[in-house]
């Protein structure tokens, strides 16, 4: 599903939309790499030295699909040569505190000023206004104050950190797609673009909807671990096994949960007692000593073609080789683009959702930090001796890495 280096293929159904963006790290990327993912092309505005930062080529896996552009942003001249490249533009997406691009002649007034339907997304942890606008965040604070993050974990125990699954990329880069792409369809009806405000906790406090439903109906406790769907009931956990793997658990319907117990062994008439909270404690127990008993792979054998709802906590290294993975193709991308040799070639999702017509499709690899500087100019209508004019007043920068 990878492509060669060059144009990009066309396939997607976001084919012909130009998304620019101003390289981050975290919520944003993520989010138009699932653009660039659906066909979007994407030019990503780079320092001219980001190559030689680490800590920015460990983000590399989430940087594919796109093309590079060079640009000292801080530059007095930069933010001329960036309004020629935005003029022709769909989306722009942008990632920095509040205010950063005003100060750098690039905000919302001054681009929409020269392109009146670019959809203009800002990213933030904590949004554009409000007191904690300001300050910085992460995704463990972004979770914790949605909420989210305190429905998580044992309740003995305080909620652990969960990737940066929650606010950061469920809340900040999957919303902000969606807000880019109903701003999309919005912009067809008035011709005109808009902006938008997408902060991660307002995404990760969005994520909570279903649970704060049940518990305005009464049917959540506010506290962790005891309740159907944060690990409280024995019928909706994880069990280690005999070679410390583990399996997930999640029968929750009563068919379901005796297809469990028949899998296990345990007498059927147990059934019974699959809502009685009281017996909870004595049933995990059981369930528990039974998983122990055996390996991992042993009881995803037995629960195979069942509809116990028993499948194996796969690592990272295991799941692209699991039959049902390969039969869908859904590990095919592999990880292309800078960074350590060592981790070139590695299996990396596929585009999701799939599309019967238009198919997402990973067109590029990640490029290096401003590898397509020349190429992108050229097409925003500088030539080459304005192209060099900025390249020796240091506006604009080549790829290069360090030795």
């Amino acid at each position: 599903m990878i492509g060669a280096e060059g144009a990009p293929s066309g396939a997607g159904p976001l084919a012909g939309v130009r998304v620019v963006e101003f390289a981050g790290l975290g919520a944003a990327p993520y989010g138009v790499m699932l653009l660039a993912d659906l066909g979007a092309d994407v030019i990503r505005i780079d320092r001219p030295n980001a190559a030689e930062d680490p800590n920015v080529l460990a983000h590399v896996a989430v940087w594919r699909g796109r093309r590079s552009l060079g640009v000292d942003l801080k530059h007095p001249d930069a933010a001329a040569t960036v309004l020629r490249v935005l003029s022709q533009a769909d989306v722009l997406v942008e990632g920095f505190r509040p205010g950063a691009m005003e100060r750098l002649g690039l905000g919302p007034d001054t681009v929409r000023s020269v392109n009146p339907r670019i959809v203009y997304a800002r990213m933030t942890g904590w949004g554009q206004d409000g007191p904690l606008a300001p300050r910085a965040g992460h995704d463990l604070n972004y979770a914790a104050l949605s909420g989210a993050l305190h429905t998580v974990g044992p309740a003995d125990l305080p909620p652990p950190p969960v990737a940066n699954y929650l606010a950061d990329l469920g809340g900040g880069g999957m919303l902000l797609a969606v807000g880019v792409l109903a701003a999309l369809v919005e912009r067809e009806r008035s011709g005109i673009g808009q902006v938008l405000d997408v902060a991660m906790v307002d995404g990760a406090a969005s994520l909570t909807t279903f649970v704060r439903g049940l518990e305005a109906l009464g049917a959540w406790r506010d506290i962790r671990g005891g309740n159907l769907l944060d690990g409280g009931a024995p019928f909706y956990a994880t069990y280690t096994c005999a070679d410390g793997r583990f399996v997930a658990v999640g029968a929750i319907e009563p068919p379901f949960f005796a297809a469990l117990l028949e899998g296990l062994g345990f007498d059927p008439t147990l059934a019974a007692l699959q809502h009685d909270v009281a017996r909870w404690p004595e049933l995990r127990a059981a369930i528990a000593e039974r998983f122990a008993a055996e390996p991992r792979d042993t009881w995803a054998e037995r629960f195979a073609g069942t509809d116990a709802c028993v499948t194996p906590v796969l690592a990272l290294g295991e799941v692209a080789e699991h039959p049902h993975h390969v039969a869908r193709d859904a590990f095919a991308v592999r990880l292309d683009g800078p960074g350590p040799a060592a981790a070139q070639g590695r299996p990396m999702p596929a585009p999701a959702p799939r599309f019967s017509r238009t198919p997402g499709s990973v067109a590029r690899g990640a490029p290096l930090p401003g590898a397509h500087t020349h190429e992108v100019l050229r097409e925003a209508g500088l030539d080459d001796a304005a192209i060099e004019a900025l390249t020796v007043s240091g506006v604009i920068g080549a790829a290069r890495m360090s030795g």
